[in-house]
């Protein structure tokens, strides 16, 4: 708000069109700004002049989301550990037969 009032007073005090044009080089601004700037002056709407923030509001973190997001890692481990397992599992399973078959070359058949 400070810096638009400031430069509303700057832009007045020059007297010549080329300093206008210097200055709001020098600020990066258009002339256009001026003029909406001098507007809302006139109206006398200060909040205005005061800078907003643009965009969306930023949202706070869902507080269960760090927890979910934590047993959802944990879950996939899980997983993970439980494929592996029952690979395992079925690998004992084929050992076993074959062992099976070597001792009983008979097919299982006691006498």
């Amino acid at each position: 708000m400070e810096y638009k009032l400031r430069i509303l007073r700057e832009a007045q005090d020059c007297r010549e069109q080329h300093q206008l044009g210097a200055m709001l080089r020098r600020e990066g601004l258009y002339h256009s700004n001026l003029a909406t700037w001098r507007k809302q002056v006139e109206k006398g709407t200060i909040d205005a002049l005061s800078s907003k923030k643009r965009g969306p509001k930023a949202r706070r973190p869902d507080p269960s989301a760090r927890r979910i997001a934590e047993q959802e890692k944990e879950i996939l481990k899980l997983r993970s550990n439980l494929r592996k397992a029952e690979l395992i599992i079925e690998a004992q399973k084929k050992m076993a037969e074959l062992f099976q078959s070597y001792l009983d070359p008979k097919g299982g058949e006691n006498s």
